[in-house]
């Protein structure tokens, strides 16, 4: 059996020699792209991160592939429709950051609320000067959490430390969930309307393709707050933009964009190599974002603790060893 991992550091190369020790192995740093196709084209699996985006070239180049092990939960950068044409198994890994997104959330809540980045920078440039720089408690607020799953039930459980009121959102109901967590449920846009801080913790899909878009966020609490630490596609960004220039939502808090991987690449947007189709406009509006003073952006990082990035190294052998034993796991179903 032959595998190719993209997107590994050195360290993530040494525990996956090490634990893969009879299966023939190759690393590379960057994501897949057509560059490096010609070097795996007879590997049977392939082990990719969020930046590695599998469309149906890149499958159809790889005549030998039987599964793609992502080592991520999230799976909208691989086209899983064509993967099932190809019976190709595709894997992930489901519940590696539930507690890690969920604190990452908090952080970006607090980081906003107590005006912390600013407050940061003030010192550096004026000292300890306290102008501007009032914040707000989280106690007694309400927070509006769209998507209840393991990472909404660990922010749920949090949002109870901090003694705050919690709205949820969630396509299924469950109300022994909701007695125990202390929460009540509602539909999205009396979520909207009755939330001071709004989270997001559903899956990319197609349902869920710009959840929060120009049509409904005109609904949000004026004033309220955004935290995105999802997919940056639930969230439409150019309805996002008004709503700050409105002075709708008074804030925001992001740990993904919409065209986020090709944030890095800009410098080969216009080359006539770069034949991907992106959205010029909503990476204008990106750089928007990334400009005001009242948006937190941080780099897709919510997972990135040291816990999770091991509990991610644990399930990918998983993943692998169960697939050559015939009893595939974590399986990716659409």
């Amino acid at each position: 059996m032959k595998i190719a991992f993209f997107e590994v550091s050195d360290a993530q190369k040494d525990y996956f020699t090490d634990k893969l020790n009879n299966i023939e192995v190759s690393f590379f740093s960057e994501k897949i792209s057509p560059d490096t196709i010609s070097q795996i084209k007879d590997c049977e699996i392939i082990s990719i991160f969020v930046d590695s985006q599998i469309d149906k070239d890149i499958v159809e180049s790889l005549p030998n592939l039987k599964m793609i092990t992502t080592r991520s939960t999230g799976f909208d950068h691989i086209d899983i429709t064509v993967c099932n044409e190809k019976g190709i198994i595709v894997c992930n890994v489901p519940h590696y950051g539930d507690n890690t997104v969920a604190e990452h959330a908090f952080a970006l809540m607090l980081d906003l609320s107590r005006k912390i980045y600013q407050s940061i920078d003030q010192v550096k440039k004026e000292g300890f000067a306290v102008n501007g720089l009032t914040g707000f408690d989280l106690k007694g607020k309400t927070l509006g959490i769209v998507g209840m799953g393991r990472i909404g039930q660990h922010v749920a459980r949090i949002a109870q430390g901090f003694e705050m009121n919690v709205l949820v959102s969630d396509v299924f109901e469950n109300k022994k969930l909701a007695k125990q967590l202390n929460f009540t449920y509602t539909n999205l846009e009396e979520l909207l309307k009755n939330s001071d801080i709004i989270t997001i913790h559903v899956p990319y899909s197609e349902k869920t393709h710009h959840l929060i878009n120009s049509e409904n966020i005109t609904l949000i609490k004026k004033g309220a707050y955004i935290i995105n630490t999802a997919r940056g596609g639930v969230i439409e960004t150019a309805a996002l933009v008004d709503a700050l220039n409105q002075g709708i939502v008074a804030g925001a808090g992001l740990d993904v964009l919409e065209e986020e991987h090709v944030i890095k690449e800009e410098a080969h947007l216009f080359s006539k190599d770069f034949s991907q189709k992106h959205n010029i406009i909503t990476l204008l509006q990106n750089h928007i974002l990334m400009d005001r003073k009242n948006v937190i952006i941080t780099p897709h990082n919510a997972f990135n603790s040291k816990e999770a990035l091991d509990r991610i190294l644990e399930t990918t052998v998983e993943n692998i060893n169960e697939f050559a034993k015939g009893k595939p796991t974590n399986i990716v179903k659409i």
